[in-house]
């Protein structure tokens, strides 16, 4: 599979972390594990949030039209929702990505992590 554009396949990996999140949720919900609060599905791109919010379905977009449908329909009923999270403060980098050491820092405070062989 090739992505014509950086939306598109935000798009495609948004409807798969959604897919994903749901899966999860009804995991829970098998362990009698009620969560009250949505599904959130942070995302760096401003057009593709822009995207799942505008009614209107540009010629542009058509080749990701299912995937589009599928998020409208999943926010529209308050499963999930898709806040902007800028690229500098996606926490999940500091698995996924070499990152500068400061951004390292400042990312692996946030997750109060400690480095087991910082010496005492």
């Amino acid at each position: 599979m090739v992505a014509r554009n950086s939306v598109e396949e935000k798009f495609r990996v948004l409807a798969h972390g959604i897919c994903e999140g749901i899966w999860i949720r009804k995991i829970l919900e098998e362990l009698k594990i009620s969560l009250t609060t949505l599904i959130r599905i942070y995302c760096d791109n401003k057009a593709a949030i822009s995207i799942d919010h505008n009614p209107v379905l540009h010629d542009r977009t058509k080749h990701i039209e299912v995937d589009k449908h599928f998020i409208e329909e999943k926010i529209k009923a308050g499963t999930i929702c898709v806040p902007y999270l800028p690229t500098l403060e996606q926490i999940v980098d500091v698995l996924t990505k070499g990152l500068p050491k400061n951004q390292f820092d400042r990312l692996i405070d946030k997750l109060a992590m400690e480095d087991i062989f910082k010496p005492a």
